[in-house]
Parts: structure tokens; C-alpha cells; sequence
């Protein structure tokens, strides 16, 4: 069965009476089917426009699950959001920027998924709805392993939430065999906020494609607290920073080389972001 609702209303209530898969923009739905045809119930969300918008308020910005990633891109956000804008130019091709949505990617719950590392180095929040409410939940809480997140099987991902709690500058930057269209061996997002005196106040940094789950930095992020944030900011940056992390052997990459070109990214994020200041 083919549903495609026009409100959110009747995608939940669609969801919770039929079940089924939700379809958005589709650029991991389709890819995933192979040569295999669509089994199962497919919700369409795609004429849901109340779930594509981008708001900026003074305590959090909003954005909606079908908020393309060209259309971050190219919204006007604070600077804090540098990074992820940075990584929605990095997903696929222009047309699959087009298309893919950020709640697809979040969804898919890849280990390279790109947007991860610069929403959990906002602290962002996930807003689920099904027929009984809405939660909000860390984005950090959201992904559980690969390809597997916590979200049940008669909710919507409706929108990420951010709080404005960091107003600093902020990098992606992302290793893979090529220059485009490419998945991450490694990634890195950092953020990094001064006070008066040019020392860091504040400083979060995630690393994707390094475990089953991107990881924020933490002993990092508090290490820095108090530095001068100027060049030569990376060389804080150390291998035991990344010890929570879990790389491994594959096609693209060794673990080892995965671990020390997380490390060069961090040092170039950090740098990055205080040349921005």
C-alpha cells in the first residue's frame, strides 16, 4: 500500500493504523532496495510542508525533517551552524542535495552519516510524534548503533531542534578517497566560542565514520576551556583525546590511519575555527 498524506495528523494516524515504511526525500530509501521491489506499506511524507521550514528564534533554531540539505545550505543561520551547512554541501551530488532530507539522514543512522557530527556538536534534539504525543530527545540519545536509532515504529521524525547555547565559529571537515561523492573514512565538527579576553569559553568537537556512532570529544572540549583561542589551538588535540573512539578495517581505510586522520582533522577544525574569531 502507497499512502501519501497531507498533514502530519493523517501521517500519524496512517503510521499507527497501517505501519509501513516513511518515505521523504528518498535517497537512501530507494538505493537500499537494490533490485528488489518495494515490500511492505510506504508512507510518503514528501507533501507534508509543515515539516520542510527553517526558523530561527532567540533561544533555537528549527529545522523541519523535510528541510532539504541544499536548503540549510542556504538559510541564514548563525555561525554556530557554519559546520553543518559546511556538511550539507558535502551529501552526494546537487541532486541528491535537492532531495535528501535531514531527518532521512539522521534515520539512516549510517556511521558516515554527515550531518550527525555537527548536529551533536550543537547539542541538537530530535522531535518524534506518533498518535499518543511528541518527545523531544539528544540527538546524542537518538542513534544507538549502526543503522539503528530509538525511534518506535508509529513515530515521525518531525523536526531537530537546536539550542542557541554556542555562538562561536565552527568547521567540517571531511577525509574520503576523493574529493566528492564519497563516504567519509573520517570526519570531524567543532565549534569553538571565546570570551573577552580571546580564550575559549566554550568548544565542542564530534567525529564521525571513527565508531559504530559519532562521538563528541568531551575530555577535549574540557581541556580547552581557558586556552588562547589563536593559531596553534590544535596541537591540544592528542591521540588519548581519542580513545572513546572505535575505527575499523575496511575497504577505504586501516583503523590506524582512521584514528590518526581523525586526529589531523581535529587539529585543522580547531585552527579553522579560530581563524574565524
Amino acid at each position: 500500500m502507497y499512502l501519501r498524506p497531507r498533514s502530519l495528523d493523517e501521517a500519524v494516524d496512517a503510521l499507527a493504523i497501517h505501519g509501513g515504511r516513511i518515505l521523504a526525500g528518498g535517497t537512501d530509501f530507494y538505493p537500499a532496495l537494490g533490485d528488489r521491489p518495494i515490500a511492505g506499506n510506504v508512507i510518503d511524507i514528501s507533501a507534508l510542508d509543515e515539516l520542510a521550514g527553517i526558523s530561527v528564534g532567540p533561544n533555537e533554531v528549527r529545522i523541519g525533517a523535510r528541510a532539504t540539505w541544499s536548503s540549510i545550505a542556504s538559510a541564514p543561520l548563525p555561525r554556530a551552524f557554519d559546520a553543518l551547512k559546511a556538511a550539507a554541501r558535502e551529501v552526494g551530488s546537487l541532486q541528491i542535495q535537492n532531495l535528501g532530507t535531514i531527518a532521512g539522514n539522521l534515520c539512516n543512522a549510517s556511521p558516515a552519516a554527515d550531518g550527525i557530527p555537527p548536529l551533536l556538536a550543537l547539542d541538537a534534539e530530535v522531535e518524534l510524534q506518533s498518535r499518543s504525543g511528541h518527545r523531544r530527545i539528544p540527538l546524542a540519545e537518538f542513534v544507538t548503533g549502526y543503522r539503528k536509532t530509538v525511534i518506535s515504529p508509529d513515530e515521525i521524525l518531525t523536526a531537530v531542534v537546536v539550542p542557541r547555547s554556542i555562538e562561536g565559529a565552527s568547521a567540517f571537515l571531511k577525509l574520503g578517497a576523493r574529493r566528492y561523492l564519497v563516504i567519509s573514512i573520517a570526519m570531524v565538527a567543532a565549534i569553538v566560542e571565546t570570551d573577552s579576553q580571546g580564550c575559549v569559553s566554550q568548544a565542542r568537537i564530534a567525529v564521525g565514520a571513527c565508531s559504530a556512532v559519532a562521538q563528541r570529544l568531551r575530555s577535549l572540549e574540557e581541556d580547552l576551556v581557558g586556552a588562547p583561542g589563536r593559531p596553534g589551538i590544535g596541537s591540544s588535540a592528542s591521540l588519548d583525546h581519542l580513545a572513546s573512539l572505535s575505527p575499523i578495517d575496511d575497504l577505504r581505510a586501516t583503523a590506524d590511519y582512521r584514528r590518526n586522520a581523525a586526529l589531523a582533522l581535529v587539529r585543522r577544525a580547531l585552527e579553522a575555527c579560530v581563524l574565524e574569531t
